[in-house]
């Protein structure tokens, strides 16, 4: 690649700024000072700039706990997007690996690498995708048996069979509006199911119609896994950290 790429890439400055730092000669390649911005370098050469060494890392992995509120793309001009959360990045070309709605929460992975972005994401594969869904009423084993044996949507979406698991049933009061649609019995209070579900693609707004489908509105939803990554319960919103080399591993050998 390019010198002035290779910087470029490592966040040192625009394109403009770092072909005027490079022949001003303060960079350095493998102990030569260069002053050509087109010099050819490789991930492997040692470049220095006033000195100090940049090292050049070809992709980037991060776990990001996504918040409520924060749109799940690389840039926007009106909206903070889940990009501006990775406050340490030096990449300019990171981006989401699919995404989740503007009121869901949890795992998001934000990385460089199209090509492992591709296979997480292709229908052909198949990626487990976990969620954490609180729902308006009471889920029930027909829920469970249509989730299960794929439903067809009313709008004619054919679903791939889905594993959903009934975590806990609450009655939640009146004056808390999370069950605000919910049944609500004869004692004032209304009820809510808390359940985990599995799907296996990632059709628009999936979870969500698919409850619908049953009866059932989602009113809080988490994202607690993607393939062999699971959200660190150790991030709060808005958190990010790198992958470990080990989950890196296990992300592309799918």
């Amino acid at each position: 690649m390019r010198l002035d790429k290779y910087l470029a890439d490592m966040g040192i400055g625009t394109r403009s700024e770092i072909k005027k730092q490079i022949r001003s000669g303060i960079v350095t390649v493998n102990g030569i000072v260069v002053t050509d911005p087109g010099k050819h370098v490789t991930a492997e050469s040692i470049v220095t700039l006033h000195g100090e060494t940049v090292g050049y890392e070809e992709y980037v992995y991060y776990m990001l706990n996504k918040p409520a509120g924060v749109i799940s793309a690389s840039e926007d001009l009106r909206e903070p997007t889940v990009v501006d959360l990775i406050t340490e990045h030096t990449r300019k070309d990171i981006f989401p690996v699919g995404r989740l709605d503007r009121d869901t929460e949890g795992l998001l992975i934000i990385t460089n690498d199209g090509e492992m972005a591709h296979r997480l994401l292709s229908p052909r594969h198949h990626v487990d995708k976990t969620y954490y869904a609180r729902v308006t009423g009471i889920v029930n084993e027909k829920a469970i048996e249509s989730f299960a044996s794929g439903l067809v949507l009313p709008d004619g979406l054919e679903c791939l069979p889905a594993e959903l698991k009934i975590l806990s049933i609450k009655d939640v009061s009146v004056e808390d509006t999370s069950c605000s649609n919910s049944f609500s019995d004869s004692s004032g209070c209304q009820q809510c199911t808390d359940t985990e579900v599995t799907i296996r693609e990632g059709k628009f707004h999936q979870i969500k119609r698919m409850f619908l489908a049953t009866g059932h509105e989602v009113i809080y939803l988490k994202r607690l896994s993607m393939g062999p990554i699971t959200l660190d319960p150790s991030l709060s919103p808005s958190e990010y950290r790198r992958l470990t080399q080990d989950e890196i591993t296990q992300l592309k050998t799918i």
